[in-house]
């Protein structure tokens, strides 16, 4: 890129019958400061049966910036969103989803974290819009569950390491077109299908791209807002997605982090975290609120998936 030319910006997302959010999340994008004609909205609709495709034809025809549709029947988050990166002219691709609202100088921030900080990809802030009040057994340790975890105001480097407990997700992360290139996109068997609980996707892609030896950065300044409806504030909820996020997790980790010593297949590591999970929720049964005794019963109930996918696999 030339100096001083100001970047071509593409913002993927994939989305399914949310004609409602998507139209606040087509707004927010339209309304982004940076220049209309130096950046673009690609959609990929997941075999929408709403109005989803009118709504964004209907937004395409002001003008600018560009809109691009793409109807994707194939079922898989992945999938679709693959689809919207294929067609991306961007030299940074911006990715969020259908249920996001953006802050207006949303892609003024990362692109000038891209250019300070010579990143190959970029992870912003991401700020709860609650449906309804959260209960108050729900920690902010937990939020991450619900595709909302704050990682605070300070800029950060994400190298793989772990040492920040940042990892870049969906909602608000940017890529390099060229980095893209190199690595591909999302593993197709992983990511949201309708009917499950299935994650992992945005884990394997950033542990691709570390070991890709591309190198990353938080840029708290960056901020977009994710809507959280009033249906996944249940523990029934909490409790399904962590013991899949353990299961997709322990398929992950043992494709990248073979050298973590194990006992009984499972790395040490994990073994003391579960136990002093169990303690802790133990002792907040006894003496402490409700919040760390709920994060402490969940984090258990995540390493048993972790566990089971580890002795039993596609079995289990």
């Amino acid at each position: 890129m030339t100096k001083g030319a100001v970047p071509y910006i593409s913002v993927a997302l994939a989305t399914k019958n949310r004609v409602a959010l998507l139209s606040e999340t087509l707004f927010a994008l339209m309304e982004q400061g940076w220049p209309r004609d130096r950046f673009e909205i690609v959609v990929a609709d997941n075999g929408s049966t709403d109005a989803t495709r009118s709504v964004v034809e209907r937004a395409a025809r002001i003008g600018l910036p560009r809109i691009c549709y793409r109807y994707v029947p194939e079922a898989g988050k992945s999938r679709a969103l693959n689809v919207a990166l294929n067609v991306c002219l961007g030299t940074y691709i911006a990715l969020t989803d259908d249920d996001v609202t953006p802050d207006p100088d949303w892609l003024e921030q990362l692109a000038a974290s891209f250019e300070a900080n010579d990143a190959d990809f970029v992870a912003g802030r991401i700020l709860p819009r609650w449906e309804s009040e959260p209960p108050s057994w729900l920690s902010p340790r937990m939020y991450g569950v619900l595709a909302v975890p704050d990682n605070g105001s300070e800029p950060a480097t994400l190298d793989g390491s772990g040492t920040t407990g940042i990892m870049p997700i969906g909602a608000n992360m940017a890529i390099r077109h060229a980095a893209l290139t190199r690595v591909g996109g999302f593993r197709e068997d992983l990511g949201k299908l309708e009917g499950t609980l299935r994650t992992g996707e945005d884990h394997e892609f950033y542990l691709r791209l570390v070991a890709a030896g591309f190198r990353g950065v938080y840029e708290p300044k960056a901020v977009v807002h994710h809507f959280v409806p009033a249906a996944r504030l249940t523990r029934e909820y909490f409790r399904r997605w962590l013991y899949q996020n353990g299961r997709d997790v322990c398929r992950l980790e043992a494709s990248y982090r073979q050298s973590a010593p194990r006992l009984l297949g499972v790395p040490r590591y994990l073994w003391r975290e579960s136990a002093q999970a169990a303690a802790s929720a133990c002792r907040a049964t006894v003496v402490g609120p409700r919040a760390d005794r709920a994060a402490a019963a969940l984090r258990v109930l995540w390493f048993g998936g972790y566990v089971r996918e580890a002795w039993f696999g596609e079995h289990a």
